[in-house]
């Protein structure tokens, strides 16, 4: 299974405003998806981070990700930013991180 996975909000948090160089881990988040790429999935982190302001975060992301220990495949910047996702495949991160 390929399983494409957000970064902000869904594997790290902010307290104050979003800025990226301040994003705390979600580590029971990020051992969940450690497990799906344990079992053998393809974990992709794709992020929007940049897509609106045209900076490139992708050093820094891809550190936060090796300092958190998160494992995956490829890290992907360029999702676009938007309000509303509507996709018969799309599981809010919410909803999905209760389940497990």
């Amino acid at each position: 299974m390929i399983v494409y996975v957000d970064i902000d909000e869904t594997i790290c948090e902010y307290k104050d405003k979003r800025e990226y160089s301040l994003a705390s881990p979600i580590p029971e988040r990020i051992s969940n998806i450690n497990r799906l790429y344990d079992e053998g999935n393809t974990i992709i982190y794709w992020t929007a981070r940049g897509s609106v302001t045209g900076v490139d975060w992708k050093d820094l992301t891809e550190t936060q990700l090796k300092l958190w220990g998160a494992k995956y495949h490829s890290c992907q910047l360029g999702k676009p930013h938007f309000d509303l996702y509507i996709c018969d495949k799309a599981v809010n991160s919410e909803s999905y991180f209760k389940e497990q």
